[in-house]
């Protein structure tokens, strides 16, 4: 039986569907499904939706350009709400903001904070800095410097970050850790490689459920080399 014939429709024919980045896990909008918007979000993996002031099947982006590629659809407990896991291109709101739930619930109604973790975050600013070059960026002069540079650095950070674990320095360590892992993107940025690969491999290594009887995924060699 399709999946979409499990899912308990209101009185209307709609389901409530919520979009979330699959890389992120942000919530970036509430929308509406028919059965038909359903299977052609399965079909096309694009996010399809049913407007319900304009009484149309519609698909994320299909004017603005900011599209939702579809990972995976997940079913609530109940089946009458849908989850679409998505990789959004652009604002997923229609005002400009990235979410539609970027307000408080305040009286004011102020802008509430970014809620991307912090790395994602800082994966987009090093990024911006790569395209940009601001002048009297450290991390423009780090692109600018090139490779060498950037890998000196990581050597020195590192070495910081094991004295101060030496040195059972909390404070240090946690420091210069921020360092290291700062260091280390922008490494991965100037050498081409997406941090997705990165948590794509820590995914593959330890996302799954262990099953009974199985050990921890190791890393791919042991710490002598062998």
């Amino acid at each position: 039986m399709p999946w979409t014939d499990t899912i308990t429709f209101d009185e209307r024919g709609l389901v409530p569907v919520v979009a979330q980045d699959a890389r992120t896990g942000e919530v970036l909008m509430l929308a509406w499904a028919n059965r038909e918007a359903l299977q052609r979000t399965q079909e096309t993996g694009r996010a399809h939706y049913w407007s319900r002031s304009r009484a149309s099947l519609w698909m994320k982006g299909e004017s603005s350009g900011h599209a939702q590629q579809v990972v995976d659809v997940r079913v609530d407990c109940d089946a009458d709400a849908v989850l679409y896991r998505v990789r959004q291109t652009g604002p997923a709101c229609h005002t400009g903001e990235r979410s539609c739930f970027h307000r408080l619930a305040q009286d004011a109604l102020p802008e509430a904070g970014d809620p991307r973790p912090m790395l994602a975050r800082l994966e987009e600013i090093i990024a911006r800095r790569d395209h940009e070059r601001p002048e009297g960026s450290y991390t423009t002069y780090l692109f600018a410097q090139g490779p060498d540079k950037i890998l000196k650095k990581l050597g020195e950070e590192t070495a910081e970050t094991i004295i101060a674990a030496k040195n059972h320095d909390n404070t240090e360590l946690r420091s210069e850790s921020a360092d290291l892992l700062f260091h280390l993107m922008v490494l991965w940025r100037a050498r081409g490689l997406d941090a997705d690969e990165v948590w794509g491999e820590l995914e593959r290594r330890f996302g799954a459920a262990p099953r009974a009887g199985s050990t921890e995924a190791r890393p791919s060699r042991s710490a002598d080399g062998s």
